[in-house]
């Protein structure tokens, strides 16, 4: 009689069972997805309302809320929620306040931001596509390779940099294969590399001053420049990223002279790292100096495109200079769409590679700019429904009385657990600032002070959440395990927390 051999049992404590049962964060979209329907159901129990508004500004008056009666039907109310993505990216609110991709009055949805997003992902592509940027900070790195610690300031205050102006995180992944092996070289450990560049670029991100992605979408949802509030920002910036930067020297001096009290340990691999670290790094070409004069000067052009110089100096209602260019994000879109063709051809991709680059940057970065377009969608359908109004009478009352100071905190711990919720800078932005944001006027501060209170807060939980494909991405080209890194820098996340809060209450206040 033959044999039946029976396929062993699957053991119930393998590793791809409990991979299986591993709970996974929902993505960006699934929350979004999840709010939309939430917010949609809400509105049938909501009570309506609206507010007057400025017919200067287009404001809500503070004080002149008022009930309204809904007219929309079931029917109506089910074609809102099919087309809330649609009236995302251009719906049109007509003279009544209604939203609708038909309608004829001033553009409500994200097709402008959307454009920009994609823009901005096609420039740092064809910048990261020549190589040389990877080259320059490689050659920072190995010529001051004799210097531990003033290395790792110069290479944070890079990574900074580039997180402050256009976002830095996914980009910094590519990284860690040349930092690993110089760090261990220079006698400290994985958890120096890890942070030289998670916090060196997150901290920029939480003090960013005209990143697109959060400070620049933040902006266009609050519907202000993204210049308003800059110089406040800048000096975030030149606060807390020192506060970074010794956090992690600080460590880093710690393990050299005492490797035991690392945090990580050796690794399998790293005497063959160490020898690696030492290797020659090629000098930079002319293309790649001029790539990367390209790119600093593309940025500090649209810092001066961008600034309101007229109302920073003469107060805010003064008449912009006659030099003053007051750009939004149609020309912002323009100049980088420009900037990365000359960047390609300067670079010397060739026409095939230059094309496919812009193809793929626009690709990488549509996930972002569909993010926002959901996260604006959720919006229109609150409008449609005329429930906005009555959340923000609800929020209205419940910050009447408070000094400017408490405002400010409060809108900035508001905001850590919505960075949790929606750990998409842009989609976070999208989806609080149109709320948040005229509560400042109620209270009478300045809209930038939320925008800042938003990004600072979002900065700071996207340090740790785990939900971030650049943290974890991060540590696992580091061999780092996420407890570790929680032991390194959450007394860095609570100091941070602190000083944003601090920051955000001041600023409230002398606004």
């Amino acid at each position: 009689m033959a044999t039946i051999h029976r396929a062993p049992r699957p053991n119930k404590s393998s590793p791809e069972k409990a991979e299986a049962k591993r709970f996974h964060f929902p993505s960006a979209f699934t929350v979004l997805f999840g709010v939309t329907v939430a917010v949609w159901l809400l509105a049938f129990i909501v009570p309506t309302g609206a507010y007057e508004t400025d017919p200067a500004t287009g404001r809500p008056v503070p004080g002149s809320y008022a009930e309204t009666e809904n007219p929309l039907s079931f029917g109506d109310r089910l074609m809102e929620l099919f087309m809330a993505p649609v009236n995302g990216l251009y719906g049109v609110m007509n003279p009544d306040g209604k939203i609708g991709p038909y309608e004829s009055g001033e553009l409500y949805g994200a097709a402008g931001v959307f454009l920009f997003v994609l823009a901005i992902g096609v420039f740092i592509t064809m910048a990261m596509r020549t190589g040389a940027i990877d080259n320059g900070v490689a050659r920072v790195a190995q010529r001051m390779s004799t210097k531990g610690s003033l290395l790792i300031v110069v290479l944070m205050v890079l990574f900074s940099v580039g997180g402050t102006t256009e976002g830095m995180a996914e980009e910094t992944l590519g990284f860690y294969g040349l930092l690993i092996p110089l760090m261990l070289a220079l006698g400290y450990d994985r958890m120096v590399a890890a942070a030289t560049i998670l916090v060196g670029a997150g901290i920029g991100v939480l003090a960013s001053t005209v990143n697109p992605f959060a400070t620049g979408v933040a902006s266009g949802a609050a519907d202000i420049s993204i210049g308003d509030g800059i110089g406040y920002r800048l000096l975030m910036y030149v606060v807390l990223v020192p506060v970074g930067v010794w956090w992690v020297v600080r460590y880093a001096r710690k393990v050299k002279a005492e490797p035991r009290k690392s945090l990580v340990g050796a690794v399998e691999g790293d005497d063959e790292l160490r020898v690696q670290g030492l290797a020659d790094v090629p000098r930079l070409t002319g293309r790649d100096k001029s790539v990367l004069a390209i790119v600093g000067l593309t940025f500090a052009f649209m810092i001066y495109a961008i600034v309101p110089w007229a109302q920073v100096i003469d107060g805010p209602d003064a008449m912009s200079y006659g030099w003053q260019l007051d750009w939004y994000f149609p020309e912002l879109a323009a100049l980088f769409l420009a900037m990365a063709l000359v960047i390609g051809l300067v670079g010397g991709l060739g026409e095939h590679r230059l094309t496919d680059t812009v193809v793929k940057g626009a690709g990488d970065f549509i996930g972002v700019g569909l993010i926002i377009v959901l996260a604006r969608g959720v919006t229109v359908i609150m409008n449609n429904s005329e429930i906005t109004g009555t959340v923000l009478h609800a929020m209205e009352n419940a910050v009447d009385g408070t000094s400017s100071a408490l405002f400010g905190g409060l809108m900035f711990l508001i905001n850590v657990p919505l960075a949790f919720l929606v750990p998409s800078t842009s989609g976070h932005a999208a989806l609080a600032m149109p709320i948040l944001a005229p509560l400042a006027d109620f209270a009478g501060v300045q809209r930038s002070i939320v925008v800042t209170a938003f990004q600072s807060a979002s900065g700071v939980v996207n340090l740790i959440t785990p939900t971030s494909a650049v943290v974890m991405g991060g540590l696992a080209l580091a061999k780092v395990r996420y407890d570790q890194y929680l032991r390194f820098v959450l007394p860095l996340v609570g100091i941070l927390l602190v000083l944003g809060t601090a920051f955000v209450a001041v600023g409230a206040a002398i606004s």
